[in-house]
């Protein structure tokens, strides 16, 4: 359990002060960093990943705490290494998200996400976009090799 949750500590921290930098160092205007595969543009996004159903943020905040409250109850019953990692990350990824949704403008609940990273057609995202994509794909392959979540005993 002590992994996944200092999983997702860290990736909510680099979140964090990654948003706090881009919002004192970006403009939307992109910045190039590696010509235009990799650019930095500051993005404050209402809707979901990819900037869709943004009317919908409230929902998404609610949605949100839901996988909250639930990786915090079905913590301490994981475990494979594996999915504790897994799971970590997208709590860690819905933290940081969150955070922005509970604190940022336009107000509790219903903030924007800051995104900041670009690369081409794709929409502009930032960390905890990425952990949960991680999370996401890490699953996937370990249920695609069987590997359970919880080890029964007996």
């Amino acid at each position: 359990m002590r992994r996944l949750f200092a999983t997702a500590w860290t990736i909510w921290l680099f979140d964090f002060a990654t948003k706090t930098w881009a919002l004192a160092s970006l403009s939307s205007e992109p910045r190039k960093i590696l010509g235009s595969f990799l650019q930095f543009t500051l993005v404050h996004n209402p809707g979901a990943a990819f900037s869709i159903a943004t009317g919908f943020t409230l929902a998404f905040s609610l949605l949100a705490l839901a996988v909250v409250v639930a990786v915090v109850y079905f913590a301490p019953k994981i475990t494979s290494g594996g999915w504790q990692l897994t799971i970590g990350l997208l709590l860690g990824g819905v933290l940081g998200n969150l955070t922005d949704r509970i604190f940022r403008e336009p107000s509790f609940l219903n903030g924007h996400v800051i995104d900041w990273i670009q690369i081409p057609s794709w929409p502009v995202f930032n960390i905890a976009d990425s952990a949960i994509c991680v999370a996401a794909f890490i699953a996937f392959v370990l249920s695609l090799r069987n590997v359970p979540p919880i080890t029964r005993v007996g």
